[in-house]
């Protein structure tokens, strides 16, 4: 009877546990699970991105993302993750049809290779007397060290002496200019002039301006800026996958290197001596990489950076991840 009811208890406990660890390692990939959008117009595009990465050996799949209220709406840019990918829920806060304070729960649902649950929040105030022209900052696509401006209309429905005292950057890498008020009956209006210095990194674009106004109630409005730094020299595809691999087998894959202006492939790293690289010759814009992995007797995760180097100026390089699984 003593050792049924310790056996009873044991597995008591292994139920109540499980969902808890289960949850508790889909929670680690992300690097945070709140954000708070603070106060925006009426119309503007607010999304954040929760970005989360595979730390694990084991595929990752999410089967699905539920939102508490229809204020948010969230998407996936990637349902299906292999060791060290990343992606992102992008909570997209429906500001045309949703005013004031609001809040939602995301609830990411994950599959593979065990079910767990995590839960993002989100929350923010909506207002209806402030408006952007776009919606958004957006740069569109940037090579790097260009330089670009935007110009935006904000106007303001209410008392005359609505004023706008200062403009926030969250980024060293961009100016903001705000010419002065044009005030009519009901109406104030600014036009703002947003540029890039040329030395934004690589990469995707996600910043937002803070305009700071004497309206005690609602002090401040957020802006986002948004955009691509496209990089002088990239390889694609930038993640890799093996798949399932016999031992023995070999497999071959092409590397595409690009770059804005002609060069030449001085060396690929890896650190992997299962991994074969062949060089292009000359000095060209485009450029590619044959690449060969052969499978040894031991089955294993294949986790590896490769690194391609150029003749470009720093000797610039660029990287992607190979992944794959050798089979027994």
């Amino acid at each position: 009877m003593i050792a049924f009811q310790k056996s009873f208890v044991f597995a008591l406990f292994a139920f109540f546990a499980a969902p808890v660890f289960a949850d508790d390692w889909a929670k680690k990939m992300f690097t945070q699970t709140s954000h708070n959008f603070q106060t925006v117009g009426r119309g503007t595009k607010t999304e954040h991105y929760f970005e989360f990465k595979n730390i694990f050996k084991e595929d990752v799949h999410i089967a699905s993302v539920r939102t508490s209220c229809g204020c948010t709406t969230p998407t996936v840019t990637q349902n299906t993750l292999k060791t060290h990918e990343t992606a992102a829920i992008i909570a997209k806060f429906n500001t045309e049809t949703h005013i004031g304070q609001k809040s939602a729960v995301l609830t990411v649902v994950f599959d593979k290779p065990y079910y767990a649950e995590v839960q993002l929040s989100v929350q923010g105030n909506i207002r209806t007397d402030v408006t952007f022209t776009p919606n958004e900052v957006n740069f569109g696509e940037l090579s790097e060290r260009e330089t670009k401006e935007q110009e935006v209309i904000i106007s303001h429905i209410g008392p005359a002496n609505w004023e706008i005292r200062d403009v926030r950057s969250h980024c060293s890498d961009l100016t903001v200019r705000l010419e002065p008020a044009q005030r009519s009956p009901g109406v104030v209006k600014y036009r703002m002039i947003v540029q890039t210095k040329g030395t934004l990194d690589a990469g995707d674009v996600r910043e937002r301006l803070t305009l700071v106004t004497n309206d005690s109630r609602f002090p401040t409005i957020e802006m986002s800026v948004g955009g691509r730094v496209r990089p002088s020299l990239e390889v694609s595809p930038a993640a890799v996958g093996l798949g399932d691999i016999q031992p023995g087998q070999s497999i071959e894959k092409r590397l595409v290197i690009r770059a804005d202006e002609e060069f030449e492939v001085n060396d690929v790293y890896c650190g992997d001596e299962r991994f074969k690289f062949e060089l292009p010759e000359g000095k060209k814009k485009l450029h590619f990489v044959k690449m060969t992995f052969t499978a040894d007797d031991t089955p294993a995760q294949v986790a590896q950076k490769v690194r391609i180097v150029s003749d470009l100026k720093d000797g610039k390089y660029t990287e992607c991840v190979v992944s794959g699984t050798i089979k027994r």
